[in-house]
């Protein structure tokens, strides 16, 4: 699938970027905080997220574009950028003020973000429990649920969230089953055909 191909209505997709020249996009707390602000600001509206997380040089999403006729900002205003589009905002946003905070200029991020289309089970399950191990997998900490730049505690809490939290645990057949297939199951990178060279 072309990295370039547009995002479609209602089609789930696998959205993952990383920093140019595998440069760290996160340098402080404050930053994971900000890059969430501003994906609620441009991605809340137009897609539905199952899964995602932030590492020190590379994101994962899991997410599901919404219809048209769902595209509405929280001020009830049609927003006219694809959902494409949409994406490329939140990164050059984080990148400005990135780039402004920290004195330095060019590109942060490598482009076009990457996104593949997932249209089978397995994917969309494998890749949640993927994007969660990450952290893991990447050396990060000894163990991903100490993680807490992912989704894969708020989506056993209570707390108000924009995840699609009851879809997410109801895939998995409750709380205990969504824990026990990420500690147990084998995530093997080599069985996802998305990876490009993002996390190599």
């Amino acid at each position: 699938m072309s990295k370039s191909t547009a995002l479609r209505s209602d089609a789930y997709y696998h959205i993952f970027q990383r920093g140019n020249n595998r440069e760290n996009i996160f340098i402080e707390e404050r930053n994971y905080t900000y890059f969430m602000r501003l994906y609620e600001k441009y991605i809340v509206p137009i897609a539905d997220t199952f899964a995602y997380c932030l590492l020190k040089n590379h994101v994962h999403f899991l997410v599901r574009i919404k219809s048209e006729t769902l595209r509405v900002s929280k001020t009830l205003r049609v927003l006219n950028d694809s959902p494409s589009q949409q994406f490329g905002n939140l990164f050059n946003a984080y990148a400005k003020a990135f780039n402004k905070t920290y004195q330095r200029s060019g590109s942060l991020f490598r482009n076009p973000f990457g996104r593949v289309e997932v249209n089978r089970d397995a994917h969309f399950t494998h890749l949640i429990t993927y994007i969660h191990n990450n952290p893991q997998r990447h050396g990060l900490v000894r163990d991903f649920r100490d993680w807490p730049y992912s989704s894969y505690t708020v989506l056993q809490c209570d707390e108000a969230t924009f995840m699609q939290r009851s879809e997410v645990i109801e895939w998995f057949g409750g709380v205990d089953a969504f824990c026990r297939q990420h500690c147990t199951k084998s995530i093997d990178p080599k069985g996802l055909e998305d990876l490009w060279d993002l996390v190599r």
